[in-house]
């Protein structure tokens, strides 16, 4: 059976927006107790007429019916995937990137390292994480928007997001706990300088700026295979695979060195990862061997959903979509046009038990019928 999480890619659209807003160099964790009562962080989000048509940058399928989530804190609900009303009192104001459900449990991750939970598909909200950037801060991911959210049952789950956060829950988020990922191989020190390009000096270069992205890479997507196998997508050409449940984890690379947003997946090791310049690469050994996939496109794809036999869609900016029915078919182009007739960058999809889609990013959330 196959396996899509909606979405996961555009965390990496809005993740300009979330460098210039928590300025990560230096950060220290604050939680809500240390805040002003005007923190947006800890606002409840505003009721606004018009929601639906704002950014929605993740969305989900529950028992009750679709919940939608993006800026400003709005969570949005529909029973049909048509008729959508906006979520009250959310008890943040921050964007919100990620979602992920467990029947009617929820739980949306979002910038200022907020995650919060909902177990009755939305009507009511606890606020369980908080991580505002404060400037004499020192750890790198403190405030870091949290990017992806999985949980795997209603206790454990995982949350990923920018300068390598990692999160895992066993208590259905009332705890999380920083977890690490295996760091890149080392490269010789040719030069002889202990690893340093200029033991000298406290000023940085370009390379150490490199250096630093490629050791905690922004951690973009997490997918997970009907067989339990857990995949990150992340920047720069890293990727990381777990067997067990995220018990263990391995760090791959990809045969590209730019940025995968997220992936979706099928059974045992078949995977598909998509994102920076119309880039997409398919493995069905979770990760041994890659084949890159024509998408006959140069513009990023953020989000996708999958298909029995291997079928898949896949979307991303100027209004791209990308279908195929089934593994063995070349991936066919059309174009998604909004409400006002533009082609905006789609965040994500799910499929609509009546056919054809609901999708959602930069115009906010719609029905769609391929033609």
């Amino acid at each position: 059976m196959p396996i899509s999480k909606g979405l996961v890619g555009a965390r990496a659209w809005l993740l300009a927006v979330a460098v210039l807003a928590t300025s990560p160099a230096f950060a220290q964790q604050a939680d809500a107790t240390s805040l002003r009562a005007d923190d947006p962080a800890v606002l409840p989000a505003e009721v606004m007429p018009h929601a639906v048509d704002h950014i929605i940058i993740d969305a989900v399928r529950t028992l009750s019916g679709y919940v939608a989530v993006g800026e400003r804190g709005h969570v949005l609900l529909s029973p049909n995937g048509v008729e959508w009303t906006q979520a009250s009192a959310v008890p943040t104001r921050s964007t919100l990137n990620a979602i992920s459900a467990v029947g009617d449990d929820i739980w949306v991750g979002g910038h200022d390292g907020a995650i919060v939970h909902s177990p009755d598909a939305g009507t009511t909200w606890v606020r369980q994480r908080i991580d505002v950037w404060t400037p004499d801060a020192f750890e790198p991911t403190a405030g870091a928007p949290v990017l992806d959210i999985l949980f795997i049952d209603k206790d454990h789950g995982f949350a990923i997001g920018a300068y390598s956060l990692f999160l895992e829950t066993r208590d259905g988020g009332a705890t999380w706990n920083q977890r690490s990922l295996p760091p890149p191989p080392e490269e010789a020190d040719t030069a002889g300088t202990g690893g340093m390009a200029n033991s000298e000096s406290w000023t940085f270069n370009a390379d150490d700026l490199v250096l630093d992205a490629v050791t905690d890479p922004h951690l973009n997507g997490l997918l997970r295979t009907s067989a339990g196998e857990l995949m990150i997508a992340a920047e720069r050409g890293a990727a990381f695979r777990s067997r067990d449940d995220g018990e263990t984890w391995e760090r791959i690379a990809l045969p590209y060195g730019g940025s995968m947003f997220g992936g979706i997946a099928w059974d045992a090791g078949h995977v598909l990862m998509y994102g920076l310049r119309g880039k997409a690469f398919e493995t069905t050994d979770l990760g041994e061997h890659w084949v890159e996939l024509d998408t006959g496109i140069s513009s990023s794809l953020m989000g996708g959903v999958a298909h029995p036999g291997g079928g898949a869609v896949l979307v991303g900016a100027q209004g791209a979509v990308l279908t195929r029915t089934s593994g063995g078919e070349p991936l066919s182009l059309a174009k998604y046009l909004s409400r006002g007739n533009e082609t905006p960058i789609l965040a994500g999809l799910l499929d609509h038990p009546e056919g054809g889609f609901v999708v959602y990013g930069e115009r906010g959330v719609d029905r769609y019928r391929p033609q």
